[in-house]
């Protein structure tokens, strides 16, 4: 019976080992740290049961509260700045390198090339870039007749986070600028021509033919970015340490999360709050999930078709 029934339904049988991994590898662990959230624990071993303690100190009880809601603002702000940098210069960009012109490939390859490399190496190469002493940024600054401007640019509460986010930027652009000039190259030239031919100028043709058709596009990528910047990790870790140095102004949900999962051997921060870590994770899933929600559905209100 159960031979005949997968006979009926033999597209089971394909879907069957993309949903043991996915169960595997993200329902599991997401219910896991649902579980631990719901415990006090000593260490790594597991004490009674709490209900919702755990999430109430994240959000009420200091100082957790106070860097819960520090290291969201950062997210948010960092998630902002990337914004408006893809939907300006990365859709710009990705315009520029539609038109079929002598040095446009080696320039889309440059942009590229960074997001091949892994955010490690990324953080590594410009904290030695932007060593304050011998760095070469603040050399060329020199070298340019802006010494002025040169300055500790990781090690000011007032830049450090904005110099996080640039070099993210210059790791991500890459990305945005593929898949706007795929979006782009999907739009039918015939519309463009019926417009110009109507007497439309190019930022009409722009504005009410490309953009609207390219909307889709710019939204998947927004959401893809939201998940990527509230999973960042890596690079404020190897650039500013897991304290989100210079006094918690470059911290992140990442870095607080780790920082109360395992400690923080730099500052003595306590370690093994593993209920509470827990529910920070459940907290970044639960703003990941419904800001991808609404934003898919934003995204389908908004699709031309055509």
């Amino acid at each position: 019976m159960v031979i005949r029934w997968f006979q009926k339904n033999i597209y089971v049988l394909f879907l069957l080992p993309g949903l043991i991994l996915y169960t595997v590898f993200m329902v599991y662990p997401l219910t896991s740290a649902l579980g631990f959230s719901l415990f006090s624990w000593d260490g790594l071993v597991r004490g009674v049961y709490c209900g919702l303690d755990n999430f109430r100190t994240v959000l009420q009880q200091a100082p957790y509260n106070i860097r819960f809601w520090n290291a969201l603002k950062h997210n948010t702000i960092f998630f902002g700045i990337t914004f408006v940098l893809q939907s300006t210069l990365g859709l710009f960009l990705a315009v520029l390198f539609t038109r079929q012109r002598r040095g446009y490939g080696l320039l889309q390859t440059l942009f590229f090339l960074p997001y091949t490399l892994s955010m490690v190496i990324v953080g590594f190469l410009w904290l030695l870039l932007l060593n304050p002493t011998w760095g070469a940024f603040n050399k060329a600054l020199h070298l340019l007749g802006l010494g002025k401007l040169a300055q500790p640019w990781l090690g000011q509460t007032e830049t450090a986070l904005f110099t996080v986010i640039m070099v993210n930027a210059w790791r991500w652009l890459g990305f945005p600028i593929l898949v706007f000039k795929a979006g782009l190259q999907g739009i039918s030239e015939e519309y463009h021509e019926a417009a110009r031919v109507d007497g439309a100028s190019g930022w009409q043709v722009f504005r009410h033919i490309t953009l609207p058709l390219v909307m889709p596009t710019i939204g998947m990528v927004t959401i893809l970015t939201f998940i990527w910047i509230f999973n960042t990790f890596e690079l404020v870790f190897v650039m500013q340490g897991s304290s989100g140095n210079p006094y918690y102004s470059t911290d992140i949900l990442g870095t607080f999360f780790y920082r109360t999962a395992f400690g923080d051997s730099t500052t003595g921060g306590e370690p093994g709050q593993i209920g509470i870590a827990s529910a920070i994770a459940i907290l970044m899933f639960l703003i990941v999930a419904i800001v991808s929600y609404f934003g898919v559905r934003m995204i389908r209100q908004s699709e031309v078709e055509y």
